[in-house]
């Protein structure tokens, strides 16, 4: 007996776009059916190389499709408003792309919308859904370093030369492309119970935050300090320190080992994400994590990931709101907003 395929298609011909469809040819019982892309050259370039069925010159084209389940939005950050609600209006269910709008505003909007609809919608910040983030939650809840204390977080890559990155039109800036993780990091450990922001950051020519640092401090003497830049390539490591020790956490962006240590600074455990997959293989990017729990979610009738909730993205959409506030970074987008 043939089981059909759980179906995907993709907004965007971009890399993010490519690493989606690098994913779900990995991945059994998912297909990419289709893409869209602004031009039918594009789409038809994208369709071939990745061995995808159809292809679209316009985003409209691909909603109308019904035989796509749901649609994967990896348009810049300033177009996820504009393409979220296209797809909300045909009733398509969303996996978007971080960060999830330019602003908190059309993240508001958007979610009351689908809300009304009975429209499914989560964010694709991709750590949220890793089994190894989720068992670095549990190793701080289960009190394996007593009571944590300092957290640190960083995430820099030289991607300054992206057009994303600079241009205020595509919202761009280290915030919503990198930062974002790392307060997505903060949060997963931490919770909400923020009581106090610091940070400083300093600009491109063009007005966008290029590097920055945050300093949050959380209820019961808890604080995370998070950096993030455009320029340089950095370790991008979290560790988490409490009274009893430690974690160091590999590659915040896409978790590859944590390490617990004790007081005496002695490995006494390790947890490489391969033993963790939930499919009984290695991970094909970490992508396919957030595609998983998007099923799941619909399958139970939800409108929302447990993963990654809206009330979280609303919160951290906010808080990023903000931060650009104060730092003087605005968008076109933000007319409304602030």
């Amino acid at each position: 007996m043939n089981v059909k395929n759980h179906t995907i298609g993709i907004l965007g011909s971009g890399w993010v776009a490519e690493k989606m469809a690098i994913t779900l040819a990995g991945m059994k019982g998912y297909e990419c059916l289709a893409i869209a892309s602004r031009t039918q050259a594009h789409a038809d370039d994208f369709a071939t190389k990745h061995g995808i069925a159809r292809s679209y010159g316009s985003y409209e084209e691909l909603v109308k499709d019904d035989d796509v389940e749901l649609v994967y939005i990896a348009t810049p950050h300033a177009l996820h408003y504009e393409h979220a609600r296209l797809c909300i209006e045909h009733n398509k269910p969303i996996l978007c792309e971080k960060a999830f709008t330019a602003n908190a505003y059309e993240a508001e909007v958007l979610l009351n919308l689908a809300e009304n609809r009975k429209v499914f919608i989560t964010e694709a910040i991709w750590t949220r859904y890793m089994p190894l983030s989720l068992k670095i939650i549990e190793l701080v809840r289960q009190g394996v370093i007593g009571h944590p204390y300092i957290l640190t977080a960083n995430l820099c890559y030289p991607v300054s030369e992206k057009e994303r990155m600079q241009r205020p039109e595509l919202a761009g800036g280290t915030l919503l492309d990198l930062g974002v993780y790392a307060l997505n990091f903060a949060a997963m450990i931490y919770g909400d119970e923020i009581e106090r922001i610091v940070s400083a950051c300093t600009k491109t020519d063009t007005g966008m935050d290029d590097q920055e640092s945050i300093t949050q401090f959380f209820s019961n003497r808890r604080m995370a300090v998070l950096n993030s830049s455009m320029y340089p390539r950095s370790d991008r490591k979290g560790i988490i320190s409490g009274d009893k020790g430690y974690i160091i956490v590999e590659n915040i962006n896409n978790p590859e080992v944590a390490r617990v240590y004790d007081l005496d600074y002695r490995l006494t455990a390790e947890y490489p994400r391969c033993c963790l997959f939930l499919l009984n293989d290695c991970q094909i990017t970490g992508y396919e994590y957030q595609v998983i729990a998007c099923f799941e979610a619909m399958k139970q009738g939800l409108l929302e990931s447990p993963y990654m909730p809206h009330r979280e993205t609303l919160r951290i959409m906010r808080i990023m709101d903000e931060l650009r506030r104060e730092w003087g970074v605005t968008f076109p987008n933000d007319k409304l907003a602030f």
